[in-house]
């Protein structure tokens, strides 16, 4: 499968987070670039795995600018300007997050929820509202526009919250186990919005935590998996990226799911016993 990089996307750089005396995370480095396939658009789909208690969540959180890393940065693409190699810093808002519970206004409509992430474009009110509807159209939610999330499914809360945060923070995006405790149907409609999200724009980039490793392997092209690194002999007690692995390297990214798959999935697995 052909593909090129080109500029960079994401780079994180020495981070670590402390709270107190307890480092949580430590020395955590890894650069994503833009892939580039002849004929497709082609957005970035990026897996963190690992054991419970390991720093996934704290990660993100760092890596939304939730929270401030004790060291280290984080840099994403400048998409406002002109130039391919402008990056800056991440504060809090550049990057979307959607936590596990699906967060939304109890008040607000789908629509009224909606609305209300485009606050700060300069966009007319007529732009908003086509822009608005071409999501729910796109995302099956056009039915729901005017319910409340209490009268949402689990599938509809999670798809608005994602549209919420594509249309307040722009090309990135953050999972917090988008797949926890979601039936198999719903299962196949976070899917379907991953594929929504990275072939409607080339900088378009998931970056999701998941405790299914099939779905990992099966779903993003570069898995990170997260844990306690053996140091001298000793495990340490903080978390860090013990094991990278490059699906597109491997010729198994954008592919269907296969027995060479399932050879990753068999490694990651043994890592994270170990890790």
């Amino acid at each position: 499968m052909n593909y090129n990089t080109h500029n960079t996307l994401l780079y994180v750089e020495d981070l670590s987070v402390v709270y107190g005396d307890k480092t949580v995370i430590k020395d955590v480095n890894f650069v994503e670039k833009d892939v580039v396939r002849e004929g497709n658009v082609t957005g970035q789909v990026i897996a963190f795995v690992g054991r419970s208690g390991r720093g996934k969540s704290t990660l993100f959180r760092a890596m939304t600018g939730l929270i401030k890393p004790t060291t280290g940065k984080v840099l994403i693409a400048d998409t406002t300007t002109a130039s391919e190699n402008d990056a800056k810093e991440v504060n809090e808002g550049d990057i979307g997050f959607v936590d596990q519970k699906y967060t939304l206004f109890r008040n607000k409509t789908v629509y009224e929820a909606l609305l209300f992430a485009l606050r700060k474009k300069e966009m007319t009110k007529e732009e908003k509202h086509t822009t608005i509807m071409s999501y729910l159209t796109d995302w099956g939610l056009a039915q729901a526009k005017d319910q409340y999330p209490c009268e949402l499914s689990g599938g509809q809360r999670q798809r608005t919250a994602v549209i919420e945060q594509i249309l307040c923070s722009g090309h990135y995006m953050v999972l917090d186990e988008p797949f926890s405790g979601l039936d198999v149907g719903n299962i196949e409609d976070v899917k379907k919005a991953f594929n929504l999200i990275t072939s409607s724009h080339e900088f378009n980039t998931i970056i999701y935590s998941t405790h299914d490793i099939e779905l990992a392997v099966e779903l993003a092209d570069s898995i990170y998996v997260i844990g306690y690194p053996t140091i001298e002999g000793k495990k340490a007690d903080y978390g860090t990226i013990v094991k990278h692995i490059d699906m597109k390297e491997l010729n198994l990214a954008w592919k269907d799911f296969g027995l060479d798959h399932i050879e990753v999935v068999k490694q990651i697995k043994a890592t994270m016993l170990n890790s």
